[in-house]
């Protein structure tokens, strides 16, 4: 028998509003921030859009990045809502008459929140990503099996890759990082969104990481060839990798892969996990290599660096949310 959910009254604008600027708490390559909602007049709906000006035309070509980033935005609004006591119904790719609409979300009845959608929601502030060092602890298996439990909620796969596999991924990692280096409007989009001094968008100085003076570092260079000396620490020297994969690459399935990083991200948030992004691989033509030879036929979608680190930078900067909100007339 279907569970009546009880009606609730309009959240007024302001409430929305900070739905809003939860949603907007979610990580994005190079932190573009690339989405752009709308408040639906005479409804509780709230449409999320892609912003193309914020696209990485290089690093990106085909929207991908940008599909993920704006499902983790998807994921932190549909936590937002179930912590004000309501339920959110989502709609991906509503109308593909609009592409550049990519999903609706409307605010229904009264739902209470579960305990885990609370321990979740209030993670989101607390998460971060970290480009530092790491121990040598590594994370326990019951650790591992909820970060995979929390993909397979949002319909993606996590794999952990053995020893030979996190090697060759390392390996395509640093040759898909020279490959990308190689383009001269590559680094230009690079230095666009990465170094300096910055309070709305892209990765201040602070949060970039440092080098590794012996060996390739399990992090991206956001500064190649700037001068001045770079900051080098020792890195664990076997990294712990995961790799989140779809069972389809088409974009319902990115911001499916969207929503599962986030939801995989505050989980490992909640239980001190540190965690990094390592996507050179997964901006090139071979994308197809990152998926383990020995798996299922599966669409690769992101790798992360997990571990034990000492606390990340400060949170990242943020647009106000007056610059991501639409009116409806526009």
């Amino acid at each position: 028998m279907n569970r009546r959910v009880p009606a609730a009254p309009d959240l007024p604008p302001q409430a929305l509003e900070a739905l809003v600027a939860t949603a907007t708490m979610a990580p994005s390559m190079h932190n573009t921030q690339p989405w752009r909602f709308r408040f639906e007049p005479g409804t509780q709906a709230i449409s999320l859009y892609a912003d193309p000006a914020r696209m990485l035309r290089i690093a990106d070509a085909d929207g991908r990045a940008l599909h993920i980033s704006c499902g983790a935005a998807l994921f932190n609004l549909r936590l937002a809502i179930a912590a004000a006591g309501r339920q959110a119904l989502v709609r991906l790719i509503p109308d593909p008459d609009q592409p550049l609409l990519l999903a609706t979300v409307r605010l229904a009845g009264s739902w209470p929140a579960q305990q885990n959608e609370l321990e979740l929601y209030a993670a989101i502030s607390a998460r971060r990503t970290n480009r530092s060092p790491f121990s040598a602890r590594p994370v326990p298996p019951g650790v591992l099996a909820e970060l995979a439990e929390a993909a397979r909620l949002e319909g993606a796969v996590l794999h952990f890759p053995g020893d030979q596999e996190t090697s060759r991924l390392l390996r395509l990692a640093r040759e898909a990082e020279l490959e990308l280096l190689a383009d001269p409007a590559y680094r230009a989009e690079l230095a666009r969104w990465a170094g300096g001094a910055r309070d709305r968008e892209g990765i201040p100085d602070e949060a970039l990481g440092p080098r590794d003076p012996s060996r390739a570092t399990p992090v991206r260079d956001f500064t190649p060839g700037r001068p001045g000396p770079a900051r080098y620490e020792w890195f664990e020297e076997e990294p712990q990798l995961a790799v989140l994969s779809t069972p389809f690459g088409d974009r319902a399935d990115w911001l499916r892969a969207g929503q599962a990083l986030e939801r995989v991200l505050l989980v490992a948030e909640t239980r001190g996990i540190a965690v990094s992004p390592l996507t050179p691989p997964l901006e090139t033509a071979d994308i197809w290599l990152v998926r383990d030879p020995h798996s299922g036929l599966e669409y690769p979608q992101m790798i992360l660096r997990l571990g034990y680190g000492l606390p990340g930078s400060a949170p990242s900067c943020r647009r106000p949310v007056c610059d991501v909100l639409d009116s409806p007339e526009a």
